[in-house]
């Protein structure tokens, strides 16, 4: 088997001056991406030909919805270098979409355009779904998680029928996980930037729990850094996804103990190895088991 080259084959078409200098790009979907490899190529001899291909648009065509999910949502007319940044926002993610499109279409490769395809319609309507209740103010903070883990799946899962039939449900398993990682990695990120942070897993865990001028305060989207800063450090919301990303770790630690196939272990610790590093989880324990 090639080794894993996935972020390499991706950078001709995602390394961009103009869009590097005026926006910022969502992280690469490396764990997914590597473990949709590793499983690709221990199916049958035309899964293994073609898991480089495969793998690689369905990680462009993630990284172009995870771009348009990057988009500023507020009605307000941001103008200057805001208004760039959401325009070319909304031009890579189309751009990095159309990829798949035509990767697929010269290999081709029509059944599979329509298999991403339709995936990627679950994955609007997915995010439709939520911002839905978003909006609403119906969104729990456990249920905001388990929506943006679903739409870290999506694209992935429809590669589950090329999956070798018993080695499906490990897979579906450490997909659900390694989305989730991905997903708390995420929020930890945004919790910390008062841009995204009014989104974030941390301001619907903080109505939960705050007192009722604190709600008011946060309902109101009007709120300064420092008073964030403050209200993230009282309800320790850091620690809370902190807590949840060592707990996705070693549920993912578990199923690789279960795993009897010395080749396959190998390949899958090596994923993990590298994944604890890309997301670098704060503190040590999720990397001592």
């Amino acid at each position: 088997m090639k080794p894993y080259r996935i972020p390499q084959l991706a950078k001709p078409y995602t390394d961009y001056d103009m869009i590097q200098r005026h926006t910022e790009l969502p992280p690469f979907s490396d764990g997914r991406s590597h473990l949709l490899y590793i499983f690709l190529n221990r199916g049958s001899s035309a899964e293994g030909q073609n898991s480089e291909l495969y793998t690689l648009v369905t990680a462009l065509a993630q990284l172009g919805l995870d771009t348009h999910e990057g988009i500023d949502r507020s009605e307000n007319d941001p103008g200057g270098d805001l208004m760039r940044s959401r325009q070319l926002k909304v031009l890579a993610g189309d751009y990095f979409s159309s990829w798949f499109y035509h990767l697929l279409s010269k290999r081709g490769e029509v059944e599979l355009v329509g298999t991403l395809s339709n995936a990627i319609a679950d994955f609007n309507i997915t995010k439709a779904q939520l911002y839905r209740k978003m909006k609403g103010m119906l969104l729990s903070a456990d249920e905001y998680l388990r929506y943006k883990a679903q739409l870290n799946m999506v694209l992935f899962l429809s590669f589950t029928p090329k999956i070798e039939p018993v080695l499906a449900g490990l897979w579906e398993k450490l997909l659900a996980e390694i989305s989730l990682c991905e997903a708390l990695a995420t929020e930890l990120r945004r919790s910390n930037d008062l841009s995204q942070a009014l989104d974030s897993y941390s301001y619907w865990k903080m109505l939960e729990t705050a007192s009722e001028e604190e709600q008011r305060l946060l309902r109101s989207r009007e709120i300064d850094l420092k008073d964030w800063k403050k209200l993230m450090m009282k309800y320790k919301c850091d620690s809370l996804l902190t807590d949840k990303l060592h707990q996705c770790i070693q549920s993912i630690q578990g199923l690789l103990q279960g795993v009897k196939d010395e080749g396959l272990l190998t390949e899958l610790n090596a994923l993990l190895d590298v994944f604890l590093l890309q997301i670098e989880i704060p503190g040590q324990a999720a990397v001592e088991g």
